[in-house]
């Protein structure tokens, strides 16, 4: 029954939402997350974490990329029912592109291919700008705990896609899922900014952060292209998309440090978009070890 109850709730959150256009959604969405994010007590895992990774940010500072996040993450959710309907175009709600040649040389070839990218701006809009250019891009995702809610977002998301991809769920069924299809050509998207307590150790804004080597075992098997991506906010439900040529991959006859090697440049990269624009990343999760925290 709660099941139920929760997702008659979500399914009407989400019709106002979709009722008040992109932009008074995105806006709302900001502006409630930005007022009580900063209350909720994950708020003492961000600091410490804006602590350990901009040690030059001081009080204020901190405070004004975590208040950021938070909008930019109520912004996120608010748009989800709008991803579907924004286009590329040089003004107003929708997206524009930097980097285009690299995904239209992927959309000419096709796979396989991998794309990585982070929880920044709107990751949501990273798999329909590519639909945009006919590619499907199949990812993971995380289940909800009540399975209403799960179906009702992973509907949502195909809708933003505009094609029937693939979703496969985080584990070790998804991961084989996964692996056979970038064996029959397809693109995987894989989000690398979350910690994996069974990962391997890389570094990351200069401190141990164990990481998903996935992403790196797949790539070294099938040799393929891997494109770092991701979404800079511009305004509300305006994005840049920024796709960057693939990165090399290491040869060295030395599997295990091949692994590490591509690891670490995906973590580099992930680390140089944040700095860029730390207001733009989730900063509410604990990505470095225990220890760190006390």
């Amino acid at each position: 029954m709660m099941h139920r109850l929760e997702a008659i709730a979500a399914g009407a959150l989400l019709a106002v939402l979709r009722a008040m256009g992109p932009v008074n959604a995105s806006n709302l969405g900001g502006a409630v997350v930005r007022a009580l994010g900063p209350l909720l007590p994950v708020s003492r895992v961000a600091d410490t974490n804006l602590k350990l990774a901009l040690p030059e940010l001081d009080k204020a500072g901190r405070r004004r990329v975590l208040r950021g996040a938070w909008e930019n993450l109520g912004r996120t959710v608010a748009e989800l029912p709008h991803i579907g309907m924004l286009r590329q175009t040089a003004s107003g709600p929708g997206w524009e592109i930097m980097g285009e040649s690299t995904v239209l040389a992927l959309a000419a070839k096709g796979g396989p291919a991998i794309f990585f990218s982070g929880h920044i701006g709107n990751w949501e809009m990273l798999g329909a700008a590519c639909h945009a250019y006919g590619i499907a891009m199949a990812g993971f995702y995380r289940g909800a705990a009540n399975p209403l809610i799960d179906a009702m977002m992973l509907d949502m998301r195909g809708a933003a896609i505009g094609m029937d991809v693939p979703m496969f769920p985080k584990g070790a069924s998804g991961a084989r899922r996964a692996l056979a299809h970038l064996k029959g050509g397809g693109v995987l998207a894989m989000l690398m900014d979350q910690k994996m307590n069974d990962g391997i150790e890389s570094q990351f804004f200069g401190h141990p952060a164990m990481t998903a080597p996935a992403l790196a075992s797949l790539a070294l098997r099938f040799r393929c292209p891997v494109i770092p991506g991701h979404v800079e906010r511009i305004g509300p439900a305006r994005f840049r998309m920024v796709c960057d040529e693939p990165i090399l991959l290491p040869d060295s006859g030395d599997r295990r440090a091949d692994v590490s090697a591509v690891t670490q440049t995906v973590n580099d990269r992930l680390e140089s978009w944040i700095r860029a624009r730390p207001e733009s990343w989730l900063w509410m999760h604990r990505r470095w070890p225990k220890s760190l925290y006390r």
